[in-house]
């Protein structure tokens, strides 16, 4: 068992109740999501939204990565964003309240993630292929690839994350703005 641990999630297995055609973006999503508990909780809070060389801070990717999830997962849903979708859209980037620390901000993640695996879980497969809109415009996509978008862009922000997260834990005492 403790091998299993060590494997990246895809490498362990069907994961129970996911549908077959899904189990990617749920390994996926599971990845990122041990990764970034795994990371240093003591990220220092002065640092959370410096953008070093002009790279998106680590508060921002953090926010952008529960949005992202919340607005892909709804879109799959066959809904229109909320008015507090948008807000939150808006103010991606910004400190939400005064002190907030990586685990503020990683707690509010894993409450997305565990929102989206709930959504993986009940989906049904038969729909996979139905056209879904995307944004105001109503782009059209299918459910499949709204789910597979919101595993494959929460991938690539994590890179970008772990990227900044690196860059500004070497060396706490550089003065980078």
């Amino acid at each position: 068992m403790e091998n299993q641990q060590k494997l990246e999630v895809w490498l362990r297995g069907p994961l129970e109740g996911i549908p077959p055609l899904l189990q990617p973006v749920a390994h996926a999503l599971l990845q990122v999501q041990e990764e970034l508990n795994a990371l240093d909780k003591t990220f220092p809070t002065e640092r959370l939204w410096l953008k070093p060389a002009g790279l998106a801070s680590v508060g921002f990717h953090m926010q952008h990565l529960a949005g992202v999830l919340d607005r892909l997962l709804t879109y799959a849903k066959a809904q229109p964003l909320t008015e507090n979708q948008f807000t939150y859209l808006k103010q991606e980037g910004t400190e939400p309240f005064p002190g907030c620390t990586f685990s503020d901000l990683l707690h509010i993640l894993n409450k997305q993630f565990a929102v989206a695996l709930d959504q993986i879980k009940r989906t049904d497969s038969a729909t996979l292929l139905e056209i879904r809109g995307v944004g105001r415009a109503q782009i059209p996509s299918t459910h499949l690839g709204l789910l597979f978008h919101a595993a494959e862009h929460t991938v690539r922000h994590f890179g970008q994350l772990l990227v900044t997260f690196k860059i500004l834990l070497s060396d706490s005492k550089t003065n980078i703005e």
